[in-house]
């Protein structure tokens, strides 16, 4: 396993990560773990949501919507 060292971190975010540890039962160590696993997960689900509106978007093309037409469709309930 990789080792890295995080310097200078500011007092307010040290004290956050340790009161985070504690409710956590974890060592400060397992809690920047966490915390940087979080930001990796939600890095890659942004991404793939990102991918399938590019695929609904490309699936869709050829149907385009006008401002008119959503606007009607909002007024009658339907979105």
């Amino acid at each position: 396993m990789a080792t890295v060292t995080v310097k200078n971190i500011p007092d307010e975010i040290y004290e956050r990560l340790k009161q985070s540890a504690k409710a956590s039962h974890r060592s400060i160590n397992g809690e920047i773990i966490a915390c940087i696993e979080r930001a990796v997960q939600e890095r890659r689900r942004v991404e793939e949501i990102l991918a399938h509106a590019r695929k609904s978007r490309e699936l869709t093309k050829s149907h385009p919507l006008t401002d008119e037409e959503l606007n009607r469709a909002k007024n009658i309930g339907r979105l």
